[in-house]
């Protein structure tokens, strides 16, 4: 069974809990991360703030559906009971998660939220809302969507105006009644953007999207196209190629293109898609950069997340943002890693049945590791 404990639980007496390896994040990487290095017999807790696992993607919009199929949206040591070609929903995810932590009898640690992450000594303290655990090593599996961008512009919106951030949407009748400016043409802004337009909303769509997977991937022809693709994901779109390293700056910086969307369905259902930005606001209208002034009722922000990493301590980050990890491994703070950032090693990365390779590869450096510093102490 998943342990439910609370971090009170599990400090005895006052002496302070020590756990080999601490995870931060019940996301699929945490988890796969927490399969394996359970499987090579080292213990592990994996922490994270919600009352359930997989609830990160029950919050989701209801709509949502993964843009790949089940066969490859597998995790170590799990099936899905769902078709090969049948396309999950985020609640659907959400209980896969769930199950998966079950039936591997994983050491979850709910509503635990983790506030500092420090250096001290050979290992880490990690403080949490409720104390103090030391750990040998700390996989940091957070994941990108902890924190929702919102630009500075919608505070000089209308307060009349409805706005809502990807995050807190979920279907059509949050809305006002009216106009929708949907400001974000990556892949939730286009989702979002169809399901309004064909929910009756006269709906704009602001922003240039990167590009688009021309197939639909739910037809016969993209079936066969998807081994290939696979293929490419995993093996040629990396970070041990030049092209691979250009391709994640691009995505940490503009996003991936789109998938399961694509302009011509959103023009064929009369969203108004324009390029412009929305820079600024006029008489408490939104306004684009090339001077359109939008009289909405409703903006939804579909602009993306900011990293923080602030918690770890010594800092790691880049100015840029991002850890100065090499494939997850930080070699100037041994015995910290990271799982699940976006592009860690390759496209596959990003999605769901990319998890898994990902979290091997960080259990066997955890494992490596710390055998290493112990024969060093010994």
């Amino acid at each position: 069974m998943t342990d439910t404990r609370t971090p009170e639980a599990v400090v005895d007496g006052g002496h302070r809990e020590h756990v080999p390896t601490i995870v931060v994040g019940a996301g699929q990487a945490g988890l796969a991360t927490a399969y394996f290095l359970g499987r090579s017999g080292h213990r592990c807790a994996v922490l994270h703030a919600d009352a359930r696992v997989g609830d990160q993607w029950r919050r989701r919009y209801d709509s949502l559906r993964l843009n790949t199929p089940a066969r490859y949206d597998r995790l170590p040591g799990i099936s899905w009971a769902l078709g090969p070609w049948e396309f999950p929903t985020g609640a659907q995810m959400g209980d896969l998660l769930e199950s998966y932590a079950a039936s591997h009898g994983m050491d979850v640690r709910h509503r635990t939220t983790v506030r500092r992450v420090e250096r001290a000594g050979d290992g880490f303290l990690v403080t949490t809302g409720h104390g103090v655990i030391e750990a040998d090593s700390v996989v940091v599996a957070t994941g990108g969507e902890h924190h929702p961008h919102t630009p500075e512009v919608g505070r000089a919106l209308d307060p009349g105006i409805r706005q809502l951030h990807s995050s807190d949407y979920h279907r059509p009748g949050q809305l006002l009644p009216g106009p929708v400016l949907v400001v974000g043409a990556g892949q939730s802004g286009a989702d979002i953007a169809l399901e309004l337009a064909r929910a009756g909303h006269e709906t704009w769509l602001s922003g240039k999207p990167r590009g688009e997977i021309s197939v639909d991937i739910e037809s016969r022809k993209a079936r066969t196209g998807f081994p290939v693709l696979w293929f490419l994901w995993n093996r040629v779109i990396t970070t041990r190629w030049p092209w691979g390293r250009t391709m994640q700056r691009e995505i940490r910086t503009s996003g991936a293109p789109l998938v399961r969307v694509k302009l011509a369905d959103l023009v064929a259902a009369g969203v108004r898609h324009v390029e412009a930005r929305t820079t600024g606001t006029q008489d408490g209208k939104p306004v684009l950069d090339d001077g359109t002034v939008l009289d909405v009722a409703n903006v939804v922000w579909c602009t993306g997340y900011r990293q923080d990493f602030s918690f770890i301590h010594p800092p790691v980050t880049r100015e840029d943002g991002w850890p100065r990890d090499v494939g997850g491994v930080l070699p100037e703070l041994p015995g910290l890693y990271f799982c699940g950032l976006l592009f860690q090693r390759g496209f596959y990365s990003m999605l769901v049945g990319g998890a898994g390779r990902d979290a091997g590869y960080i259990a066997r450096r955890v494992v490596e590791d710390n055998r290493r510093r112990t024969r060093a102490a010994g």
